[in-house]
């Protein structure tokens, strides 16, 4: 039912790292954070080339739960993934999902961000996540569905939860039968 490399994509906020924690709980997976590859302590981006280099060590691994959106590199990620699963959200759902986490973390490093990275109230972000779909959301999309990988579109997080749910069920049906 799932692959061994999967990509988890979607807008800011739309709980990629939750389902990918989740996921890698129930199938056994290791988790990547691509906000913790990139991000340096106090807001600092690595490089184009240091970031590259970090994600394609990460890439060549033979299973992984990848969450993030670094657009750049999305069609390198497509071609070692398995999968693709597409957080396809209202954006009003991902702006309160990036609001509530920078309220529950505000002055703190998140676990799936880059040390020294303490959450913070940001109106610029707060403007892209709202802006996503139009500004990079269609290009994902389009990178996506010309990849020919197989996708998990997800229009809510109720369709999040039962598509975890399914997997779930799956996996135990496997061990009780194998």
């Amino acid at each position: 039912m799932i692959g061994q490399r999967i990509l988890v994509i979607g807008c800011c906020g739309s709980g990629k790292t939750t389902l990918s924690v989740k996921l890698g709980d129930i199938s056994g997976l290791p988790v990547i954070h691509l906000d913790k590859l990139f991000w340096k302590p106090g807001w600092v981006q690595s490089t184009r080339e240091e970031f590259l280099a970090v994600l394609q060590k990460e890439l060549e691994k033979p299973a992984w739960i990848m969450d993030g959106n670094f657009n750049g590199s999305l069609p390198r990620r497509l071609e070692y993934c398995d999968m693709v699963i597409y957080l396809d959200y209202p954006r009003l759902v991902s702006l309160l999902g990036v609001i509530t986490r920078v309220l529950k973390f505000h002055g703190r490093t998140r676990p799936d961000m880059g040390e020294g990275c303490p959450d913070r109230f940001d109106w610029s972000f707060l403007k892209y996540t709202w802006n996503f779909e139009k500004e990079q959301g269609r290009e994902n999309k389009a990178l996506v569905k010309k990849s020919g990988k197989p996708v998990v579109w997800l229009r809510s997080r109720r369709e999040a939860g039962e598509f975890l749910e399914e997997v779930r069920r799956s996996l135990a049906d496997k061990q009780s039968a194998g």
